[in-house]
């Protein structure tokens, strides 16, 4: 059996939403938009979402919008997906890493004030795996030093930091919807925010430099063009008119693969939260126990048994795009556990047969 890394959980209902657009006039900047701008930050419980191309630049459009670039350096992990730091880059910004939470896999905040200089603005805060990260130490080392928060929750739609939902705590917050997200757009992310300054300049940026305000051909700032077309915004409305449900299967999902996996000797599972946090399942993620530097070999053992998986994440600062890179705080953490991760194959309506088929090839290539 080839059990597929990720699959998107598309339904009759999606496929009708983008045929109605197609079978109309408008495919840009159009009521689609303005629809899943306004479910989504409903949702969150904020009152200003703005939809763009991609989770990537959400995050490069917060930071120009927050007046980050050249000279300036935010702090981020670099166990995460390397668009988190490259966006830093891409604003004229650099990025500083600090070490991560041993069991979430997040920004440790005990580090965050040793890595402040002058230079800094801003810390990103990353909800790695769909795991909240501690937003209100985050925020009160934020507060303190008068440092901007920009939430990267594009692994993490429907994750709750102490009862509330991600993407409402900083001063920008931006989700992603790649077909291998919780909901998925095809392509596509979106800019979330309380501030309704910002959200005018994300606006504006987002659609070459012109404001809603501006005549047509008129471009009141250097902008992009990071639209998300309508046929996108059509099948992320009905994605989340099916969220909840979503991420209950996905929920599901983790349950099954913790009971399959958990006789297993040198496996370590997902850690689970307690409280009123709560985790968005984007991907199942095992640890190993001993032998990480067996990894690869056992991704390519699995794989070869038709089951695909993957190394989340190898850190950014060993990626060739980072060598040479000002590395001013040790990562022991970051280095040791991302040897050791292997994510399983993950997704809203993967089956019991499925997880069972997985949980038996792993079983064997780990056997002595």
């Amino acid at each position: 059996m080839i059990v597929p890394l990720s699959q998107p959980d598309i339904t009759q209902l999606e496929i009708d939403a983008v045929l109605s657009v197609l079978n109309g006039t408008q495919l840009s900047l159009g009521p689609k938009m303005e629809e899943f701008e306004q479910r989504v930050a409903t949702y969150i419980g904020v009152p200003y979402a703005i939809a763009v191309s991609s989770g990537t630049a959400g995050l490069h459009l917060s930071l120009l919008s927050l007046g980050i670039g050249s000279g300036h350096e935010v702090i981020v992990p670099s166990f995460t997906f390397i668009a988190a730091a490259n966006a830093v880059r891409h604003a004229g910004a650099a990025p500083v890493f600090i070490d991560i939470d041993r069991g979430t896999l997040n920004l440790d905040p005990a580090l965050i004030e040793a890595a402040i200089m002058p230079r800094t603005r801003a810390i990103m805060a990353v909800h790695t795996f769909g795991y909240p990260a501690a937003m209100s130490e985050i925020l009160c080392i934020a507060r303190k030093h008068g440092l901007r928060v920009i939430e990267d929750a594009c692994e993490a739609i429907g994750a709750e930091c102490e009862g509330q939902k991600v993407g409402s705590f900083g001063d920008a917050a931006v989700f992603g919807f790649y077909p291998n997200k919780q909901i998925t757009t095809g392509e596509g992310g979106i800019v979330v925010t309380r501030d309704g300054g910002l959200a005018r300049t994300v606006k504006a940026l987002r659609n070459q430099g012109r404001y809603p305000s501006d005549q047509w051909h008129q471009h009141s700032v250097l902008g992009y063009n990071y639209r998300l077309s309508e046929m996108n915004c059509a099948l992320g409305c009905a994605q989340m008119m099916r969220i909840d449900e979503i991420l209950a299967k996905r929920e599901q999902a983790a349950s099954l693969y913790d009971d399959a996996l958990k006789a297993i000797p040198g496996v370590e599972l997902p850690t689970r939260l307690a409280g009123n946090d709560k985790i968005s399942w984007f991907v199942y993620v095992i640890r190993l126990l001993e032998n990480s530097d067996r990894r690869d070999a056992i991704v390519a053992a699995l794989q070869e048994r038709g089951i695909q998986c993957g190394r989340y994440f190898a850190p950014i600062h060993q990626q060739p795009a980072y060598a040479g890179w000002d590395m001013r705080h040790p990562l022991p953490v970051t280095e040791r556990e991302s040897r050791r991760t292997i994510a399983l194959p993950f997704f809203s309506n993967i089956s019991r047969e499925q997880i069972d088929c997985v949980a038996d090839a792993l079983g064997s290539v780990l056997q002595p």
